[in-house]
């Protein structure tokens, strides 16, 4: 039984087999994967636009929908991020209501931050004295830094050819860091083994289900900020679809709740056409996604066997949303555009959206009147090493004028050719 009187316990998602709250992630009687079950009514009686207004400004403004008393959050406070309206990316891309939610300024600058939260004080509320793991890269530099500040161990594991700002990113907090020698899906299975062996808490095995609560912030925060309505459309970047789905029960929670407008709200995919997984079963029109090796420059996103598409197929079949894939040249492309029009350094992710905004905006599946957001959720110095000969060099010169304007004639001449 929950100590939260809005918390009913684990409910699973495929035969709704109920348990009690615990550090448990499959059914066991199906095998299907667990989430947090709420009683709404009682919700509904004592959550209000102006409470929620009241709260801190970070995500725990929203701790009577969550799975943890705003009293019992240890690591670092996060959330509550900036939503841009995108004029000039707009106008770019023929938008006329066109906003950026900017992940990217939150404390290890990704949104994991949001879910790790949740995990890292769910997981000292279940008494453990260990976190850790399987991480692309955000994820771990989150864990690692979320673990130091609640003074728990961290253990994270990630691919050895991961991004050499990602580790470093991780290590400077102390954590133990495992670099293992395969892809991020071998990395999970040996932490769901690890998490049986060792008994630690891995935020993305054991703790999974009230993990992956935090994501929903990123819908409850964009309702909000709207002025309490829902967007008519939105693009999200993948890689398992976690927070594809749980921004989309965000918005229907808000819904369901009367604290928005039953309007409803297309929900579109992006992923690296070198991990695609999702997007490809969308395309054939399967509902569970096929594995795939990824291969791409997107690697917060290469997730070749992603756990919620089976979810984010059916969200796309009711919601009428898409999904679409974003090459290489076009991730580069997306980073820059969004770094020339709206001043925002995103990660290699956030080059998947905005390209993949571009093409749903050019091919009409995106309508020009639609209030459109595309998620951003990692900052780009994380992964500036995809940048390295792809930019315009500066000018170099000696400290004269007569210096400065050759250089400046010179490169004017060059773009005029």
């Amino acid at each position: 039984m929950s100590t939260l009187p809005h918390v009913l316990g684990l409910r699973c998602r495929e035969c709704g087999a109920r348990y009690p709250e615990a550090p448990q992630y499959v059914c066991d009687e199906c095998f299907g994967p667990l989430e947090v079950e709420y009683d709404y009514d009682y919700i509904r009686a004592h959550v209000t636009r102006e409470r929620i207004a009241s709260g801190p400004w970070n995500l725990w403004r929203y701790a009577d929908l969550l799975p943890v008393a705003a009293d019992k959050a240890v690591g670092i406070p996060s959330g509550f991020t900036p939503l841009l309206r995108a004029d000039r990316l707009g106008r770019a891309l023929g938008l006329k209501h066109l906003y950026i939610k900017n992940d990217t300024v939150n404390p290890t600058y990704s949104f994991k931050d949001r879910v790790v939260s949740m995990a890292i004080s769910k997981a000292v509320e279940f008494g453990f004295d260990t976190i850790g793991c399987a991480s692309t890269g955000n994820l771990a530099n989150s864990v690692a830094a979320h673990a130091a500040r609640a003074g728990i161990r961290a253990f994270v594991f990630i691919p050895s050819d991961l991004e050499w700002a990602k580790i470093n990113a991780s290590l400077v907090y102390g954590p133990t860091l495992v670099a293992v020698d395969g892809t991020y899906d071998d990395v999970n299975r040996l932490c769901a083994m690890l998490a049986d062996e060792y008994g630690w808490a891995f935020v993305n095995v054991n703790v999974r289900p009230y993990y992956s609560e935090g994501g929903k912030t990123l819908g409850y925060e964009v309702a909000e900020q709207l002025g309490w309505r829902a967007p008519d459309h939105v693009v999200v970047p993948m890689a398992s679809g976690s927070v594809l789905t749980k921004i989309t029960k965000g918005l229907d929670e808000f819904k369901k709740l009367g604290l928005i407008d039953n309007r409803p709200t297309r929900v579109s995919g992006a992923q690296a056409a070198g991990c695609s997984p999702i997007v490809n079963a969308f395309v054939q029109g399967k509902s569970h996604a096929e594995p795939v090796k990824p291969n791409t420059i997107a690697k917060s996103l290469a997730i070749g066997s992603p756990a919620d598409a089976p979810y984010a197929l059916r969200i796309f079949r009711e919601t009428g949303g898409a999904a679409e894939v974003a090459t290489d040249d076009e991730v580069i492309e997306g980073i820059c555009l969004l770094a020339e029009t709206e001043g925002i350094f995103a990660e290699t992710a956030g080059g998947v959206t905005i390209a993949v905004l571009k093409k749903l905006a050019q091919s009409g599946r995106i309508a020009p009147d639609e209030v459109t957001v595309a998620y951003v959720t990692g900052n780009g110095l994380k992964t500036s090493i995809v940048l390295e000969g792809r930019l315009a060099e500066g000018l170099h010169i000696k400290p004269t004028l007569r210096s400065f304007e050759a250089a400046l004639s010179e490169r004017q001449e060059r773009q005029a050719a």
